[in-house]
């Protein structure tokens, strides 16, 4: 399901983020399929519980997750939110796309020409 870089740049919480984010983007876990519980989370990834539990209250706080009292966490069945985070995320991926072509020296020109090259 998930594999974690300890040697990694990023600390586990953030890696925690952004792979359940992915895995929402992606479709992979749909609008209300319901989490595992933090303790089988954090067993199954080998981290440690309260990590476990920031990272997933950091997921609801971006309004990925949701708590329901009978039903414990699941995705959210917020459609508008999803699409607005999958843009976000485009954005943050076409910009830095962008940049380092720049600094490779092409132009906008030949960068919108790889963008099409890519496409077919």
């Amino acid at each position: 399901m998930i594999q974690l870089d300890l040697r990694g740049n990023k600390s586990i919480y953030e890696q925690i983020i952004d792979k359940f984010k992915e895995l929402i983007m992606r479709g992979t876990m749909k609008q209300g399929d319901k989490m595992p519980s933090v303790r089988e989370l954090s067993r199954t990834l080998g981290v440690n519980p309260n990590t476990m539990q920031r990272a997933l209250a950091e997921l609801e706080a971006r309004g990925l997750l949701e708590t329901q009292r009978t039903a414990g966490r699941t995705v959210t069945g917020d459609v508008e939110k999803i699409a607005q985070t999958r843009r976000a995320l485009a954005q943050t991926l076409v910009h830095h796309f962008y940049h380092q072509a720049a600094a490779l020296g092409l132009t906008k020109a030949e960068i919108a020409a790889l963008l099409e090259q890519e496409e077919a």
